[in-house]
């Protein structure tokens, strides 16, 4: 039995991400697991704090994107998931240059929230960052 309700495919997730923040920001799922999404971010001036390390908050937009994308995913048409608490913590400094590449579990899913751990990971397989969002299940 899959966890997955809906059948997106990368293809379409990432289409439906052209237009926004996770966009903009080069945010790319590259694969969708039977449990697990996972995706790439570049770090490059978009997502750099000032002495040249992947920003915090870029980090937390690449965790809520996954998480919410995820949870959503889990659901039956015509309900919709909404991030109500996101934390982080950060292990490593990422360099301008590098990707990170991020993979979104499910901690939790129940059916009014849903708790979904995002690991994201340097080029050299270090752990970065480690993020967990819980979102709220709302009906349509």
């Amino acid at each position: 039995m899959t966890l997955w309700k809906r059948d997106w495919t990368p293809a379409q997730i990432n289409a439906r991400m052209a237009d926004n923040m996770a966009g903009m920001l080069g945010i790319e799922v590259t694969e969708i697991g039977s449990d697990a999404l996972h995706a790439t971010m570049p770090v490059d001036a978009r997502h750099a704090q000032p002495f040249g390390l992947l920003h915090g908050g870029a980090s937390v937009v690449l965790s809520e994107t996954l998480g919410s994308l995820a949870c959503m995913m889990t659901l039956e048409e015509g309900k919709r998931a909404v991030g109500i608490e996101v934390n982080a913590n950060h292990m490593a400094g990422v360099k301008r240059g590098e990707t990170v590449t991020a993979i979104c579990r499910p901690m939790h899913t129940g059916a009014r929230t849903q708790v979904w751990q995002t690991e994201i990971r340097r080029a050299d397989g270090k752990l970065a960052c480690v993020s967990r969002l819980t979102c709220a299940v709302v009906g349509a």
